[in-house]
């Protein structure tokens, strides 16, 4: 099973030349996230594609004219969205662990020795 990635419109990952484009790590991790879920089915992607959908569509809503795109932040969010709703993380769960991560040094790009054993995800 493959996420249907060939879509058109907001939803469709950024691409130059028919490639995925990532600006940094974290947006192909998020990415891979998603897919890898989406393929063990843990959801439909149907279900993601709504989510991110809605979460581009409440962006532009909301957007300054000059704000640049956050596709993979919006990318994140829907993901967000889906595993909240099916129970899978709750939200603290995940504002916790954002939290954590963020106060990495920077380039700290890997997890701890132990980190695994603490941690879901």
């Amino acid at each position: 099973m493959s996420a249907p990635l060939g879509v058109e419109g907001p939803a469709a990952p950024p691409r130059s030349n028919g490639e995925l484009v990532f600006a940094e790590p974290w947006e192909s991790r998020a990415f891979g996230m998603a897919v890898t879920l989406y393929e063990t089915g843990v959801f439909t992607w149907p279900e993601f594609q709504s989510a991110l959908v809605s979460r581009i569509a409440a962006w532009e809503a909301s957007a300054v004219p000059a704000e640049p795109y956050p596709y993979y932040r919006l990318w994140l969010a829907a993901l967000e969205d889906v595993l909240g709703g099916l129970c899978a993380v709750s939200t603290d769960e995940v504002t916790a662990r954002a939290h954590a991560l963020a106060q990495r040094p920077e380039g700290h790009d890997h997890r701890d020795q132990d980190d695994h054993l603490h941690h879901r995800y």
